[in-house]
């Protein structure tokens, strides 16, 4: 089913806020997930920092508490106070290590006058820092895992959605797993604070469709369901009072003009027998003169019927002036066709949707710009449309069509309403526009004259052709308005 225009302009409102606003609010939920990451991800490279750095002031601790002379087995106990200590060794001043690696770090740190790594195996998940010192140099094997200080770790390594990793030339050994997938994600990346144990911290962070804020994000549409909704109620509310308004003036200034319609009918069909009346009484009197009897009662009597009779006609004739429109032509001024029609089928939008009728205009390629009174012109296009309403109403609904096309010629613009009810019968068609003349029940017979009335007032026409199979065509012809 296709919703009317307004409908779809409402819509189409609800939809621009509500994907604005959900919009907002997972930018605001993202902006939160991603300061909890990094903020979640600081503190694991501050513990891990505090830790390798504890790692080189455990050996250069050891090398400085050293028995003299290179005795003692301290650094054997160091397992059992740091758990990420698998084992310690131990160089004397006249022995060698067995393991060139080891070698090579002792003369790097021996250089740089600290720890040096010797090598690390992310597969294994350990690695080995040696202290040159003097009497004796220490190596020891780290277990990577048990660097994390768990406890005071702030995310749960199990649950959390962060997935955190040590990485070191091309090795990376994966603190906690995380979770991948989402088309959002945020990462961190920094170096630990010691540099004898060179590793990155790096944590990544994705975000799914699922964790975005939907219950706030329906609610918000709902809200703006209800604020959209409460807006074109208002707006409808107030086009109806306005519509009601217009059809108000309107259908005042249609009484007018139709009292002043019905009396100048009035006083036609009575000026006929007065004017009869005084015909005959007058010849009544001619006839008196020649007759002998009572002549000066007689001429009495016919002078007063005479006079009785003019009185009359006076009467009407000042009731037809009292009541007889004013003259349109001093407000005659340019008018578009194509507007006027909108503006009366806007009013007629609620007739409109109750016969299920949906009407059309043509408007052709340009405005056409008429010399009309507004008042008048809307009038006549709004009894020209309900008119074909009417019409319409005898026919099912779904053969109801009307339509309005503006063209225009060389001197006149054409306004013609077109409709497919039942049409008018051909005897009746010379007779259509006849005060008092209607084929209605209950119907005055004035709309079609006064329409008349109205477009002559103007400068205009108004005529009926009858539609092929059926259905009538009345046309409105106004002189073009003139252009400066």
């Amino acid at each position: 089913m296709r919703l009317p225009g307004r409908h779809r302009g409402f819509l189409l409102l609800w939809l621009v806020l509500t994907a604005a606003g959900c919009v907002g609010l997972a930018r605001m939920e993202l902006a939160r997930l991603q300061d909890a990451f990094e903020t979640d991800a600081r503190i694991a490279h501050r513990l891990l920092s505090q830790r390798v750095v504890q790692h080189d002031a455990v050996l250069a601790t050891l090398a400085l508490l050293q028995p003299a002379g290179g005795a003692g087995s301290a650094e054997q106990r160091l397992p059992a106070l740091y758990p990420q200590i698998l084992s310690v060794q131990r160089r004397e001043a006249e022995g060698a290590w067995s393991d060139a690696a080891l070698a090579a770090a002792e003369a790097r740190s021996l250089g740089a006058r600290r720890p040096a790594l010797a090598d690390a195996d992310f597969a294994a998940g350990r690695y080995r820092l040696v202290l040159a010192a003097s009497p004796a140099s220490y190596a020891a094997t780290f277990d990577l895992r048990q660097v994390v200080p768990w406890a005071e770790w702030p995310m749960d390594p199990q649950a959390s959605p962060v997935r955190v990793a040590l990485e070191h030339a091309g090795q990376s050994f994966v603190l906690q797993e995380g979770r991948a997938g989402g088309p959002w994600s945020f990462a961190f990346h920094k170096h630990l604070a010691a540099d004898s144990q060179p590793f990155d911290v790096v944590a990544r962070r994705t975000v799914g469709w699922a964790e975005l804020p939907w219950p706030w994000m329906l609610a918000w549409a709902m809200l703006m369901a209800a604020l959209v909704a409460a807006w074109a109620w208002l707006r409808q509310q107030k086009a109806e009072r306005q519509r009601a308004e217009e059809l108000l003036r309107l259908g005042q200034v249609a009484r007018l003009n139709t009292l002043g319609e019905l009396a100048a009918g009035m006083a036609h069909e009575v000026n006929q027998p007065l004017a009869a009346v005084l015909a005959s009484t007058q010849a009544a009197r001619r006839l008196l003169d020649d007759e002998p009897p009572d002549l000066d009662t007689a001429r009495g009597a016919m002078r007063q019927a005479e006079e009785q009779a003019r009185r009359a006609a006076d009467v009407v004739a000042r009731l037809r002036r009292g009541v007889e429109r004013p003259g349109l032509a001093a407000t005659l001024q340019p008018v578009m066709l194509s507007q006027a029609v909108r503006n009366a089928f806007y009013l007629l939008e609620p007739e409109f949707a109750r016969r299920q009728v949906a009407p059309q205009i043509d408007a052709g390629p340009r405005d056409v710009a008429v010399q009309a009174e507004p008042v008048a012109l809307e009038q006549i296009i709004h009894n020209l449309l309900t008119n074909a309403l009417q019409a319409l109403d005898q026919v099912p609904p779904r053969e109801r069509s009307l339509s309005v096309r503006v063209r225009q010629d060389a001197q006149h613009g054409a306004l013609t309403v077109d409709d497919s009810g039942p049409g008018i019968a051909p005897d009746v068609l010379p007779r259509i526009f006849e005060p008092f003349f209607t084929t209605r029940e209950h119907g005055l017979g004035l709309g079609l004259s006064l329409c008349e009335s109205l477009a002559s007032g103007m400068g205009g026409h108004l005529g009926v052709q009858p539609r092929s199979p059926r259905g009538a065509a009345f046309t409105l012809r106004l002189p073009l308005a003139t252009t400066s």
